[in-house]
């Protein structure tokens, strides 16, 4: 049987109601150099695929057999191998939608404690059971607190959230009649305080700012806090480094009403850039427009702890343009994974890590800053990133480093053509002094 076994004549019906006249009408905003059939070579044995797969996974460069300093968004932290032996446990199997408790305890408890860790980590009292990644988990928290505002159609934004979950956002709102402002970066690498504060009016519905920013910056999440609070909208904190919540101040802490983003660093592997884990947390009052699910602990008839679905409504799973968010199911596997990676690692083991990765940085940062043409943007504290301007093309140059085995960073020129000499590095636990002196070696144009 086929996976969507519709005959012919079904495919012809539905594409009327759509008004298309084929398959192809479909996808016509795709592409075509994208959209072109793929490429596959004729049928083979098993024996003969397998060498043809092993081929290309050849092709990939492994962050074992480099210098590693590529961030962005996505970052290069260890998982141990207990942590990921343990995702083949049985009770984790049905890891997918837990509709019913009783067949699913293992995966509400995993689900709960994942809620738990994100609620102390981020300084506030609900979380919910994940989402898909840090863009669209800021989308989701927009669309929440603007349900909450009641009637107000803007958002303003920080020009140092990263730039592809501001496009997630600006993709969004074109389709729903929202307004949306982006506020500049300052001098020191920080949103500007007085044009975020000037940006925002009554029609304001929430005020979104990054910690640590795109260009690894550390924000003072209260600017963001009080710009918005003075004209009654929501805050909300973003974070793309979580493994930063283990050393920073909490965004609850400084008046955040909403805290998302990428949970990828807490115990979730690169993956060649995904899956990721997505993250929402709030404040109690907010919970009932909390995008998702909520796993929570209750006792089942005879006085045990059970866990349950708590405050998930019907329509998030089958009326589906009645939900609080299209969002009907969590990254299960991948809360799981940062679950067991938060839950093994502890307080302590979480603080020692980003501990290492903000010392590791702030030597390198320090090394790059001696190196002749090379300068420093900003100024402003940072974390384990931080933004370098090379004296020439920064893709040729990381292009070069690349050649040599260095991963040196991400250059800006991938979401600005006109950002052409200016990169990001990023330094985690993973990273060796030996690997960051090759690194300033390399970039000071000596043997690696």
């Amino acid at each position: 049987m086929k996976f969507l076994p519709t005959s012919d004549g079904e495919r012809r019906e539905m594409l009327a109601a759509m008004g298309a006249r084929s398959i192809d009408d479909l996808f016509a905003s795709v592409p075509a150099e994208v959209r072109r059939d793929p490429d596959l070579p004729p049928p083979m044995s098993e024996i003969e695929i397998r060498r043809f797969i092993g081929g290309l996974a050849k092709k990939n460069v492994n962050a074992r057999d480099t210098a590693f300093f590529l961030g962005a968004g996505v970052y290069h932290h260890y998982v141990s191998a207990i942590a990921d032996q343990m995702l083949y446990r049985a009770e984790w199997l049905t890891a997918y939608t837990p509709y019913q408790p009783e067949i699913s305890q293992g995966t509400l408890q995993s689900i709960f404690e994942f809620q738990t860790h994100v609620c102390l980590l981020t300084g506030l009292e609900v979380a919910n059971a994940s989402l898909y990644e840090g863009a669209s988990a800021l989308v989701e928290a927009l669309l929440m607190a603007e349900r909450l505002s009641r009637g107000r159609t803007k958002a303003v934004l920080s020009g140092a959230i990263h730039p592809e979950y501001r496009e997630t956002v600006r993709t969004y709102f074109s389709n729903l009649g929202l307004e949306l402002v982006e506020v500049p970066v300052g001098v020191d690498g920080t949103t500007d305080a007085r044009a975020l504060a000037a940006a925002v009016d009554e029609k304001t519905f929430a005020v979104a700012v990054q910690s640590p920013n795109f260009y690894g910056v550390v924000e003072d999440w209260a600017a963001g806090s009080a710009a918005a609070k003075a004209k009654g909208a929501l805050s909300v904190a973003v974070i793309a480094e979580a493994a930063s919540l283990a050393l920073l101040r909490p965004p609850g802490e400084g008046g955040a009403d909403i805290a998302c983003g990428e949970a990828q660093s807490l115990g979730v592997p690169m993956h060649n850039g995904g899956p990721l884990l997505g993250f929402l947390s709030c404040r109690s009052e907010h919970q009932r427009q909390i995008p998702g699910r909520l796993a929570g602990m209750t006792k089942d008839a005879e006085g045990r702890r059970a866990f349950c679905l708590t405050l998930s409504t019907r329509e998030q799973h089958i009326r589906r343009e009645k939900a609080t968010s299209n969002i009907c199911t969590n990254q299960g596997l991948m809360a799981l994974a940062s679950n067991i990676h938060m839950s093994l690692l502890g307080k302590e083991g979480l603080r020692e890590v980003a501990r290492q990765c903000h010392a590791k940085a702030e030597y390198l940062k320090g090394e790059i800053a001696k190196l002749r043409g090379y300068r420093l943007p900003y100024g402003g504290p940072t974390f384990n990133e931080f933004l370098v301007e090379a004296p020439e093309d920064a893709a040729g140059l990381l292009a070069r480093l690349a050649a040599r085995g260095i991963l040196g960073g991400v250059p800006l020129s991938r979401f600005d053509p006109a950002d052409r000499r200016r990169f990001l590095v990023a330094v985690t636990e993973m990273n060796e002094r030996v690997e960051m002196d090759r690194l300033v070696a390399a970039l000071a144009g000596r043997d690696a």
